[in-house]
């Protein structure tokens, strides 16, 4: 092969640029070699030696390495800040908002620049893999993947318009970017075992003889899912019952009747559970109650779950031919992701589940669907709001209702001016023959009762209760 030289003239790729643009001999060699081609000569031969003196290379390699540090040492700081209400918490986003921010640029020394270029991506993806066997000795992989694009703006921050270098001087340069996201509904963010949800913001950085320098920051989308709404502030309610039994022996049936007040809840709230254990077995069980999530990943017909228990409820032990009650017993939301039911790749689900676990055969479940939203429920939105939350609601009206001592009703001269008094109780009415009344239907007098002066007021009860009369519950 014959030796690479280092040419002293205009190399015939560069004879239509610019003196000031030419490369330097050692950027001439990596431009004629590719990376792969002397990494396999360096390694196999000592061709580069041989071709380039130590001489040369004395000369030559450190002004190179001087003017690489001075080309990749000017760029000091390269950042993406997204805009933001508080300063120490990222922030978050959904359909229709608008993202801003700015691309920082700090730069040690002067520095040319052909282009500043942004783009925005918003995918959810899905992919997995599954071992297949094609008979007894023929084994192959399976691949699953798909995608969803939600999401793509491109923006150019720094560019020339005729397609010369710019000189950006030392020190920091910002510039801003801002975008508005589609208004139709976008996918929670969200990260799975087998798919994620993912929106981001990348910009690139081109400058000549220079590799593209390129950075990337992902932003947050939360979907809102508002629980107050009919369907989510419906009850959940349902029975189940089961023959227990092992082999061909039965050991008697076992039945679960459960109820929430609604379908839709945030994380944190506490969810009261009602339920009814019937245990007509010869053998004890045991309820519980699990919050679960379910994770749906679909791609080409093909479907992959991954379950996991969020949150746990046991409850006491109900012996044989016995019966236990839940009254409302609490089980706490953990911090957990939205539901995510709009994207056609990944599904987010949640379940609550009422069990019993029955010795030496499968446990009965129940259950009832939950819907994770992101608007908590509204104080007075709906009779149908949580225990916690009407307990505290009540406790606060009691407070501004209820007065420490008992007032006495106000006088009648407060309420009736002592005009209309006298005018009601002085009117002259005329005198009614009464003889013939037995000759005629029946009918009712009724006594003008408007004015009339009330009780007098008394903390004493006139007409006590009797002392053996039991006492009436005011709830019932």
């Amino acid at each position: 092969m014959a030796p690479y030289v280092i040419h002293s003239e205009i190399p015939p790729p560069f004879t239509s640029c610019k003196k000031e643009l030419w490369p330097s001999p050692l950027q001439q060699f990596c431009i004629a070699t590719s990376q792969k081609a002397v990494k396999r000569r360096l390694k196999h031969s000592t061709f580069f030696f041989d071709y380039l003196n130590k001489s040369i290379l004395a000369k030559v390699l450190p002004l190179e390495l001087t003017r690489l540090k001075m080309i990749f040492g000017k760029l000091k700081k390269f950042d993406i800040v997204f805009d933001s209400p508080e300063i120490d918490s990222p922030p978050v986003f959904s359909s229709g908002d608008v993202v801003s921010g700015k691309v920082v640029l700090d730069l040690a020394g002067e520095c040319k620049v052909e282009s500043l270029k942004l783009h925005a991506e918003g995918f959810a993806k899905v992919y997995w893999t599954e071992s297949r066997s094609a008979g007894s000795s023929t084994a192959y992989t399976q691949n699953y993947s798909d995608e969803v694009e939600y999401l793509n703006r491109r923006e150019v921050l720094l560019q020339a318009d005729n397609g010369e270098l710019i000189l950006l001087p030392a020190g920091r340069h910002e510039f801003p970017f801002s975008f508005q996201l589609p208004e139709e509904t976008l996918v929670t963010s969200f990260e799975g075992k087998h798919g994620s949800v993912r929106y981001w913001v990348k910009v690139k950085l081109h400058r000549p003889w220079a590799t593209v320098r390129k950075i990337k920051k992902e932003f947050t989308v939360i979907e809102p899912i508002d629980i107050n709404t009919p369907a989510l502030l419906a009850p959940q309610a349902g029975s189940k019952d089961k023959m227990a039994r092992v082999w061909y022996h039965n050991f008697g049936q076992v039945s679960i009747t459960a109820k929430i007040d609604r379908k839709g809840y945030t994380p944190g709230e506490v969810i009261p559970v009602f339920a009814e254990f019937d245990n007509a077995t010869s053998r004890s069980v045991v309820p519980k109650a699990y919050i679960t999530q379910t994770q749906t990943f679909l791609a080409r017909g093909t479907m992959k779950q991954k379950r996991a228990v969020v949150a746990t409820l046991s409850g006491d032990v109900v012996g044989a031919q016995r019966r236990e009650t839940w009254h409302g017993r609490a089980i706490k939301i953990p911090p957990v992701g939205p539901s995510i039911l709009q994207c056609r790749v990944i599904k987010v689900e949640y379940m609550l589940r009422v069990c019993v676990d029955v010795p030496g055969t499968s446990k009965l479940c129940l259950e009832l669907p939950l819907v994770m939203g992101t608007i908590p429920l509204h104080p007075f939105g709906s009779r149908t709001s949580s225990v916690s939350s009407q307990y505290s609601v009540n406790l606060e009206w009691l407070r501004m209702a209820i007065p420490e001592q008992p007032e006495p009703p106000p006088d009648y001269s407060s309420v009736v001016t002592d005009e209309e008094a006298e005018q009601n109780t002085m009117a002259h009415r005329p005198e009614e023959d009464l003889s013939g009344i037995m000759e005629h239907p029946l009918r009712a007098f009724v006594q003008e009762f408007r004015f009339r002066p009330p009780p007098v007021y008394c903390e004493v009860d006139p007409n006590p209760q009797p002392l053996n009369m039991r006492r009436r519950c005011m709830t019932c």
